[in-house]
């Protein structure tokens, strides 16, 4: 498939913001529940919940560049019950929304307690609306997952890898930068946000090479003969169909050489996944919150190579056709 950078854009910033979030509710989480000392004050989360907010709009920002008609864009919804593509559009303001809320209710401390439980534990507001949106974000990874994976032609794509790679990658930056964040805000949080960061890191590294390992050794269900209709034991095919390019050729095929196809793969291993795991071990050990910077940089610039090459490596059927010369 042709790769197109705005869905690019769009996946992996949204993928930061809802990383980003849950990392934040995961620390307000455990504070509750004496894992981790109550030790962060309400401007923490309410900065760190305007900086997914920044991602989560510059994705949404992204998504109107893939659109004939943005002003058309809102129609996208109306199919919720069957797409999954109106489901994310539906459940992505309602994230925002929520994840704006509960930045508000920490950075103007209009958090009341709402009950205890067993006179241990205060749930507060602000713990209510993470729950509730750490569902909604769960839920949008699904939706975005499963516009690709609900494909069946698409082989590539037609997989829960998909969905668990949306996941695993998007809270795995999430939880890079919040790392970052927390050593700028001399947060004690940092160690427990570089650790997991990590561990998500690692996980998701197993996740991305079982997909491409799958992928590697998929047996397609079309061939020449059924691009053609021709039922016969030995087909060739002597030109594309088209004396020039069309948008057959152009939509459904990222162009690239081989060369530099593989080049990206390689690209992506490499700077979503070892080096980020290097740096981020470099920063726990040095305290250094520049180093956790370059740690994040470095991987979503690997995320939106891993994102050209997720939409480059699906093989439509058509260009079983249309793209052989």
């Amino acid at each position: 498939m042709h790769p197109a950078f705005s869905v690019i854009f769009l996946t992996t910033l949204i993928g930061v913001g809802q990383g980003l979030f849950l990392a934040l509710y995961t620390g307000q989480l455990y504070s509750v529940v004496k894992v981790l000392p109550a030790q962060e004050s309400a401007t923490f989360y309410g900065v760190g919940s305007l900086i997914a907010l920044v991602f989560l709009l510059a994705g949404l920002f992204a998504s109107l560049f893939h659109l004939g008609h943005p002003e058309r864009g809102w129609r996208s919804a109306a199919r919720w019950r069957t797409s999954w593509l109106s489901r994310e559009v539906v459940v992505l303001p309602a994230f925002i929304v929520i994840t704006a809320l509960y930045g508000l209710i920490h950075f103007l401390d209009l958090n009341p307690v709402l009950f205890t439980f067993r006179d241990t534990f205060a749930v507060d507001l602000s713990l209510l609306v993470g729950a509730v949106n750490t569902a909604v974000a769960f839920t949008l990874f699904l939706c975005t997952g499963m516009i690709y994976a609900c494909i069946k032609f698409l082989q590539e794509w037609a997989s829960p890898l998909t969905v668990v790679n949306y996941t695993l990658l998007g809270s795995t930056s999430g939880f890079t930068l919040a790392t970052a964040f927390a050593a700028y805000q001399g947060s004690g949080l940092t160690q427990f946000y570089g650790g997991w960061a990590i561990i998500l890191t690692l996980v998701s590294l197993l996740t991305r090479a079982s997909s491409l390992i799958r992928n590697t050794r998929i047996k397609h269900k079309s061939t020449t003969a059924t691009a053609v209709g021709i039922r016969h034991a030995r087909i060739e095919q002597k030109s594309q169909g088209f004396m020039t390019g069309s948008f057959n050729t152009r939509e459904f095929f990222h162009g690239a050489p081989q060369v530099i196809f593989n080049g990206i793969k390689w690209l992506f291993l490499l700077t979503v996944f070892p080096l980020p795991v290097v740096l981020l071990a470099l920063g726990l050990s040095a305290n250094a919150a520049g180093v956790f910077v370059i740690a994040f940089a470095v991987q979503y610039a690997g995320l939106l190579a891993e994102r050209w090459y997720f939409f480059a490596e699906a093989n439509h059927p058509q260009n079983l056709y249309y793209q052989t010369v």
